[in-house]
């Protein structure tokens, strides 16, 4: 049966893509202040650094270890075909200069991708100004990446 088709394998991605979208509320990581008080270090001194993101972070760290270790002992995943491992484990230049540019926009707009998708749902003014960037930026990193990357590109598609 085709992925597409496969209702276990589409409930569950409903499931966690609602759960993901609440916990985004909940937490307060769809607001860009929110986040940039979380990601201000230099205002720990003063006591107006917030590290209650912090909380978001940690049990999803602990939830995806323990899924992964109950994962890897499995012959199949329950629903699909296979299992999708990264195919490309090698930290190179690409990676890091991607992680940091990608860095320097959260850090600047205090919106990071999936929250901003969550943001949708109240459509501020911001949103729709990041979002156009994104796509601008997405669409460049896309055109600056070697020739060597390409199958990277296609794999993420």
């Amino acid at each position: 049966m085709a992925k597409s088709l496969n209702l276990p394998y589409l409930a569950v991605a409903a499931v966690s893509g609602a759960l993901f979208g609440a916990g985004l509320y909940v937490s307060q990581m769809v607001d860009p202040l929110k986040v940039l008080r979380f990601l201000d270090f230099t205002a720990i001194p003063t006591g107006g650094w917030d590290p209650s993101l912090a909380f978001v972070i940690v049990p999803a760290i602990v939830v995806m270890f323990v899924a992964v270790r109950i994962g890897r002992r499995r012959q199949v995943p329950a629903f699909d075909t296979s299992f999708h491992e990264p195919e490309f484990k090698k930290i190179d230049t690409p990676l890091v200069a991607g992680a940091a540019i990608f860095g320097i926009g959260w850090g600047m707009s205090g919106i990071c991708p999936g929250p901003a998708i969550s943001l949708i749902a109240f459509w501020p003014f911001s949103l729709l100004v990041f979002l156009v960037a994104l796509f601008v930026g997405s669409y460049a990193g896309a055109l600056v990446i070697p020739s060597g990357h390409d199958k990277r590109l296609a794999i993420a598609q």
